[in-house]
């Protein structure tokens, strides 16, 4: 018998036993649309983070050093010559000082963070100046009183135009000397309310002489845990104990949070294909009544010369159709859900092709798997003894 008929007959009897036919699939489809909708959000999940982790820098590797009385500090000078010496993995570096800032408006003040940097920072952070300039590295030098401010503090203070005049931080008076391009919502608590000043400037109004904090940029992703390497190094050789400094690059930050994604992502799947196992077994069942059933009409087709494997095809490729039926109602159930998560998140959810071709895959395994063994009992009967079954 060939396989085009088997399929004709084992539709026919899905067909003709609809309600039956539905309540065997449910598991199915439970199953495929739960793993279906979990590895898409997941999916989705990991995507949201990467690109955020991107946006803030997956090349960026921050140097935090304890003050330990001051006996002991990686030096500014050092922090350059090392990426001067090492350009092909270090793309550039910045100390980085932070003090509050209060910022007259009239009567009002406005409270923000002013962080002091050198001229490569906002060209590392790919911050782009708007109106004005960047710092440059007379202004670093000579500890001029420059900054370049948000949009927040430019619409706050000015009303907008901003650059050129003179603005009151902490009771000292700076040049406004860029604007930043608007990177948020120009609220009080987004990140356009920011002030960046000549690091140098703000150690001394800090009154230190050390810096314990810098932001390094390797050239690219693959570079930076070489760069990770030489910055350990180096505080290694001024610092001495590791205890007292860190090293964190946020592409490492990035994998362990990945990896965590990951390792959810999975232990999820294997909770939804539990119930894709309860599905089988339910096929199973199913298979094994629809043989008892039919068990006259398997002793006629024998005793007219259907053979074993006719009628193991015809079992196999029923179970194999309804498991493969509930597959597909699943993926489409499970990729809707997906996208109206997604949407209802605010995330951009689409299943991908891999997790629909692995779903169907499994799905029909699950059908031929289950289904084999009624299968197998139905090709084993002895035609005689089926035609006597009432």
């Amino acid at each position: 018998m060939s396989i085009w008929k088997c399929f004709q007959m084992a539709m026919s009897s899905i067909v003709g036993n609809k309600m039956r036919s539905i309540l065997t699939m449910l598991g199915i489809i439970i199953g495929i649309t739960a793993v279906i909708a979990l590895v898409s959000l997941m999916s989705g999940m990991t995507s949201e983070i990467t690109d955020a982790f991107e946006e803030m820098g997956i090349e960026s590797i921050n140097v935090s050093i304890q003050d330990r009385s001051a006996t002991k500090e990686v030096k500014p000078e050092e922090m350059e010559q090392l990426a001067e010496e090492h350009s092909d993995i270090i793309a550039g570096q910045s100390p980085t000082v932070s003090m509050p800032a209060f910022i007259k408006n009239g009567s009002d003040t406005i409270s923000t963070q002013a962080t002091g940097v050198n001229e490569y920072y906002l060209g590392m952070k790919k911050y782009n100046v708007t109106y004005g300039r960047e710092l440059t590295y007379v202004d670093v030098e000579r500890k001029q009183k420059v900054c370049v401010i948000g949009t927040y503090i430019a619409k706050e203070v000015f009303g907008g135009d901003a650059l050129g005049k003179s603005i009151q931080i902490t009771g000292t008076p700076y040049e406004v000397v860029g604007i930043l391009e608007e990177q948020d919502d120009s609220t009080e608590n987004s990140s356009d309310n920011c002030v960046y000043i000549p690091y140098t400037l703000a150690s001394y109004t800090n009154r230190t002489s050390t810096v314990s904090s810098y932001v390094v940029y390797a050239v690219d992703q693959e570079k930076v845990e070489e760069a990770v390497l030489l910055l350990e190094a180096l505080c290694d050789k001024d610092i001495g104990d590791s205890d007292y400094y860190t090293v964190t690059s946020m592409k490492s930050m990035a994998d362990s949070v990945t990896d965590i994604l990951d390792k959810m992502e999975l232990m999820l799947i294997a909770i939804a294909a539990i119930s894709l196992v309860v599905a089988g077994i339910g096929i199973m069942n199913i298979m094994l009544v629809s043989v008892t059933e039919r068990t006259r009409e398997i002793g006629i087709r024998k005793s007219l010369g259907a053979k074993q494997k006719d009628i193991l095809s015809q079992f196999v490729i029923e179970a194999g159709m309804l498991s493969c039926l509930g597959g597909i109602i699943g993926i489409i159930v499970g990729s809707l859900l997906a996208i109206l998560a997604g949407k209802l998140l605010g995330m951009d959810i689409l299943p991908t092709s891999t997790s629909i071709v692995v779903s169907f895959t499994v799905s029909a395994m699950i059908g031929v798997f289950f289904g084999y063994m009624p299968a197998k009992k139905a090709a084993k009967l002895n035609p005689i003894d089926a035609l006597r079954y009432d």
